[in-house]
């Protein structure tokens, strides 16, 4: 078998450059600050049955999304738990996304 030739030229990218490109553009630095707030989530056996919790705490992530989701500000959230910062509850919402896209897709019958 053989491999498919990569364009040459001025445009043309090898996979370890493209990647550089792609992490110090606007969408890399997205994505390495959603990859950060994600080291606010732990998951442990012996707290909440194993449910990922904001780090330091007893709240799990399904808490927040459920009380955002069902139409809590985040403004209130944080009322309401004050040992819980921003910046936790977009970790929350981090941690969702990513979940969110590694599900796998189930074929139609």
């Amino acid at each position: 078998m053989t491999r498919a030739r990569r364009a040459k030229g001025p445009g043309a990218f090898s996979g370890a450059a493209y990647r550089r490109r792609w992490l110090d553009g606007p969408t890399g630095r997205l994505w390495r600050a959603g990859m950060e707030r994600l080291s606010r989530i732990s998951i442990d056996p012996a707290i909440r049955f194993g449910k990922p919790c904001v780090r330091g705490t007893r709240i799990s992530v399904g808490d927040v999304l459920g009380y955002l989701a069902g139409g809590m500000s985040e403004a209130a959230v944080l009322a309401d738990f004050p040992q819980l910062t921003h910046d936790d509850i977009l970790a929350c919402l981090a941690f969702a996304a990513e979940r969110e896209r590694r599900v796998m897709p189930v074929p139609a019958a």
